[in-house]
């Protein structure tokens, strides 16, 4: 083995824990940024060029009929192919978390429709699933299985948010483990079946998954409601008949306890595993072999490479599979880098240069990656490692096309826990809901003033009645620091009744009394 750092990773802010990579023809693709895509790379998806300990980050495409796919931390995704032997493949890409923290439920299918030396055009695709539909989760694994001609998908483990039922104001935003079961998903048909397999007692996250022919193998994840890390390794084998499909579990021994561990294949039947937690505050230094046949798996702890004093050191450590044999390490920067968030960067080959021209086999690696908080864990606490799940290459790409982390506004004041004003109190760590309509973010308004910012309702004493009717009531409004300067336009102008005149009231007619003689003069006049 050996280890190399990778000296200068530019845009690094954008690597947070979390995110993803894509391996199409050997080029890799970022996905899962922190924060909502910006306007140089509206798809959230970048193609990676590593090149002479240097990454630089080239905005992707999708092709016009692709649904919206939203940048997803800690989704489960693996590769689906037509069969066991089939050289194109897609992504399928199920759950995770949006830069809001909601928890997503839906599944995409991200494939490759066009290719040209400095352009790559993707679609993707949303899934409608029927049937027991697992619900919105991530930290979990996903895989696909072939057995007699066909394949199904294999879906297990994850957090996802306490029910509503059961939550608490104390506890709102806390997650849990979901339930221990296994969900068989045929994308032909769009229909899921979930099954309880009564080996499987508790939820697990942050685990690893080996997919080969029929048969999957689940290796150590980390459990909340026990607070343990299962030592147990899991085989399950899914037998696909002409009738319902067939799912037993069985419990083998010698399996590892750990959680977040990376796993990379360096040949047909042998992977290394590398990296994870025994504990919450502990790193996993040793490595293990993990030899594939057949009928058995076998575990053995193999030799570890030299690691710097900095990754001995560090508290938590991050990382995941680049494909052929290599992994790529990252410990935090913290007080070292003057760019926050920054993190060094290394890479590990777990075999030699010529062995790593070998063609890659088709056998599936699907791990998770985290870091659990102690005691409680809250989703609002970003992990402290992310996941890499494909190879690096070096890529010819133009340095004009590079995407420039600089012309982008800084994601700390878009989002909803900024601080808006000198006595802002809402803290990403002590937040609960304060309004019914909030559920996992605060409620916020938009400031009419200048440029117009972004303010907490809480922050500026708003009612909750108040709060509906401004965001029903097409109006300006104007935060408590800069109300008095637009009171002009907040306050409408007072109008000036006019004064009506008084009508005059009509006069009566004066009538005048004839005598009888007179009238009768009047009428023998007439009628002469």
């Amino acid at each position: 083995m050996s280890l190399q750092m990778v000296s200068t990773v530019s845009n690094s802010t954008l690597l947070q824990p979390g995110f993803s990579l894509l391996n199409f023809d050997g080029h890799v693709f970022f996905f899962g940024q922190k924060g909502w895509p910006k306007r140089s790379c509206p798809t959230g998806v970048f193609l990676l060029d590593i090149k002479q300990n240097e990454l630089k980050m080239k905005p992707a495409f999708f092709s016009k009929d692709s649904c919206y796919l939203p940048p997803l931390r800690y989704p489960a995704l693996c590769t689906l192919r037509s069969d066991s032997k089939a050289d194109e493949y897609q992504y399928i890409i199920h759950g995770g978390k949006t830069p809001n923290n909601d928890i997503s439920d839906k599944i995409y299918f991200m494939s490759l429709v066009s290719k040209t030396s400095k352009k790559m055009m993707f679609q993707c695709i949303e899934k409608d699933l029927g049937g027991d539909v697992p619900e919105a989760r991530y930290g979990h694994t996903i895989n696909v299985v072939h057995s007699r001609g066909k394949s199904m998908s294999v879906l297990f483990g994850g957090r996802s948010y306490t029910p509503l039922a059961q939550r608490t104001t104390e506890k709102w935003n806390s997650v849990v483990d979901c339930l221990p079961s296994v969900f068989l998903i045929d994308f032909e048909f769009g229909c899921c079946t979930s099954y309880i397999l009564p080996e499987l007692q508790d939820g697990l996250s942050f685990h690893v998954s080996i997919a080969r022919d029929d048969t999957i193998y689940i290796l150590g994840g980390h459990s909340l409601q026990n607070n343990t890390r299962s030592p147990n390794l899991y085989k399950l084998k899914i037998d696909l008949p002409l009738g319902s499909p067939a799912v037993t579990c069985t419990i083998l021994p010698g399996g590892v306890s750990v959680s977040s561990a990376i796993v990379t294949q360096i040949s047909d039947t042998e992977f290394v595993l590398v990296g994870g937690y025994h504990s919450d505050n502990q790193k996993r230094l040793v490595c293990n072999t993990i030899v594939l046949e057949e009928t058995k798996i076998e575990i053995v702890e193999s030799v570890s490479p030299e690691w710097t004093p900095d990754i001995k050191h560090c508290r938590t450590w991050f990382g995941c599979d680049m494909g052929k044999g290599s992994v790529l390490l990252g410990i935090p920067g913290a007080n070292k880098q003057l760019i926050p968030d920054a993190n060094y960067f290394y890479i590990l080959r777990c075999k030699g240069a010529e062995e790593d021209k070998e063609e890659e086999s088709i056998t599936q690696i699907c791990s998770q990656t985290s870091s659990e908080d102690p005691g409680d864990s809250t989703p609002f606490e970003d992990s402290e490692e992310f996941c890499f799940s494909a190879e690096a290459n070096s890529f010819d790409i133009d340095d004009a096309d590079t995407y420039n982390e600089d012309d982008e506004e800084d994601e700390s004041e878009t989002g909803y826990w900024i601080t808006c004003c000198a006595s802002c109190n809402i803290d990403i760590n002590t937040w609960v809901p304060f309004y019914s309509t909030e559920l996992n973010k605060p409620a916020m308004i938009l400031c009419s003033s200048g440029a117009g910012h972004w303010v907490h309702a809480q922050c500026m004493d708003l009612s909750e009645t108040m709060l509906l009717r401004l965001s029903e009531a097409n109006v300006k409004y104007f935060c408590n620091e800069h109300v008095d300067l637009n009171k002009g336009l907040q306050t409408p102008q007072k109008v000036m009744c006019l004064k009506k005149q008084p009508m005059k009231p009509l006069r009566k007619k004066k009538t005048m009394k004839l005598s009888t003689s007179t009238k009768k003069s009047f009428l023998r006049r007439l009628f002469e």
